[in-house]
């Protein structure tokens, strides 16, 4: 396997796995707040974080897969 491409696929896994572990955090982080600062809007709160979360895991599995392919 020729180097360039065993250092562009570390590369993709590594920008592809952090920035949206990043987002999963801040989306977490923004909606443990707005529980915290309202209790009773858990019902709506909570599904739109997973869905959120949801998103930016599938981006990173998105990466995961085109650093196979690459």
């Amino acid at each position: 396997m020729n180097f360039t491409l065993s250092v562009s696929g570390g590369l993709i896994v590594a920008i592809g796995g952090s920035l949206p572990g990043l987002a999963i955090g801040l989306i977490g982080m923004k909606a443990m707040e707005a529980i915290g600062r309202n209790p009773e809007a858990s019902g709506r709160i909570l599904p739109a974080m997973i869905l959120a979360m949801a998103f930016a895991e599938a981006i990173a599995i998105y990466s995961l897969i085109f650093a196979f392919l690459h």
